[in-house]
């Protein structure tokens, strides 16, 4: 299913029942799982025309995998990006967020408020400092855009992201990761497709828009899911389609087979 959008994935993650390489003799008899072919396969067909990238990580056993490896426009994922960067802000200022900011912030997660989203941008100091805050959180492969949902990413930037999100490592503080959990686990019931499709519990942000130059949609999903008793961080990126509703089809079935595939490992 899809192609991946800069030609072959370069394998980027193995699992394998050894911690460490072992000598010859006590080789294990298990073999070694390549996760990122795995999900190539899953992914293979039917094909489709347009493009997709998807990076998982299990992180209750650490198993990874990815498809694709190209930059796409985010598209209103950028939210939890631009939320991260405000926090960043206040923790560097030693405050919390002010009332009119929080406001913005629940209306820019929950509902996606676009006007919510351009205010915030502009008080975190406009793309440039977004860059500087993604610099921090460890991001690689993200370039901000003044028009916010054009700004640049990867599956791979955006899982890391979450993991700045969802997990202790962070420069983000506990206070606010949890606020930005909290609010990503409230987002309206019509916008809780994409990579919910994978499991249960799901905190999740998704974005979507036609291309004026050609009428044609990108749709991505960002989130944390509960699968057969893994929690898994999920970055579904993709477009080229058609219809929304195309789109929405392809990103919950990349979803469930990259949580089938990661989930194999466990």
């Amino acid at each position: 299913m899809g192609r991946p959008p800069d030609g072959a994935p370069a394998a980027v993650a193995a699992v394998s029942s050894a911690s460490s390489p072992p000598a010859a003799a006590d080789r294990s008899e298990e073999p070694e799982v390549d996760l990122d072919a795995e999900l190539a396969a899953a992914l293979a067909a039917p094909a489709v025309d347009a493009d997709v990238s998807v990076a998982v990580l299990d992180t209750t056993n650490g198993a990874n995998a990815s498809y694709g490896d190209g930059a796409y426009d985010t598209a209103s994922i950028v939210k939890v990006d631009i939320l991260a960067a405000l926090l960043l802000r206040a923790q560097d200022e030693g405050r919390m967020l002010n009332g009119a900011e929080q406001a913005r912030a629940e209306a820019m997660i929950t509902r996606s408020d676009n006007a919510s989203a351009t205010e915030l941008l502009r008080a975190v100091g406009g793309e440039d400092a977004l860059d500087t805050a993604n610099e921090r959180l460890g991001l690689t492969g993200t370039k901000a855009a003044h028009a916010w949902g054009l700004t640049r990413t990867t599956a791979a930037d955006q899982v890391r992201l979450l993991r700045a999100v969802f997990g202790t490592a962070s420069e983000l503080s506990a206070t606010s990761r949890a606020f930005l959990t909290e609010l990503m686990g409230q987002v309206e019931a019509d916008q809780r497709w994409g990579v919910s499709a994978a499991g249960t519990g799901c905190a999740l942000k998704n974005g979507w828009m036609p291309r004026t130059t050609t009428g044609l949609w990108d749709v991505n999903s960002i989130g944390r899911v509960e699968s057969g008793g893994h929690t898994l961080l999920m970055a579904v990126l993709s477009r080229g389609h058609t219809t929304k509703e195309a789109g929405i089809a392809l990103v919950e079935s990349v979803a469930r087979a990259a949580a089938g595939v990661t989930g194999a490992a466990g």
